[in-house]
């Protein structure tokens, strides 16, 4: 089994039904393979379900499914190295510091980076669609 690093792009496509990653984002979450995440993702997933959704409920149930994620020991801390080397993957692929924190976190893990962000990580060869996750997760069964 494959450790995924899921960064906020998964749990918030499991949220909206019109993503284009909603299906996959669920089997990801719903399937067996070991998920972890950085504790940025309570902050990011808060802030589009409050400012852009303007769904307070919709934050909490997306709390709840991290929440689920941490629960079995998933859960990545921000700290000294962690975001030293966040900005050093930041500046090297002209990405925010934000992104590079799953980038290094999931390094630190030497696990596998699953994202929705086509542009920023999954073209630059960072991360993966939750897509290629879920085949993996079918193939390994």
């Amino acid at each position: 089994m494959k450790l995924w690093l899921l960064d906020a792009s998964i749990f918030l496509a499991s949220e909206d039904s019109d993503d284009k990653y909603h299906g996959d984002s669920r089997r990801l979450l719903e399937g067996g393979d070991p998920l972890a995440t950085l504790d940025l993702v309570f902050y990011e997933i808060t802030n589009v379900a409050v400012r852009s959704w303007r769904d307070p409920l919709a934050a909490r149930r997306l709390c709840e499914r991290v929440n689920a994620v941490t629960d079995d020991g998933g859960l990545v801390r921000a700290e000294s190295s962690l975001l030293a080397s966040a900005v050093n993957i930041a500046d090297e692929h002209g990405i925010s510091v934000y992104d590079a924190a799953y980038v290094a976190a999931a390094r630190a893990l030497s696990s596998q980076l699953v994202s929705c962000d086509v542009r920023d990580l999954v073209s630059r060869g960072l991360a993966c669609l939750p897509g290629e996750a879920t085949s993996s997760q079918v193939n390994s069964e």
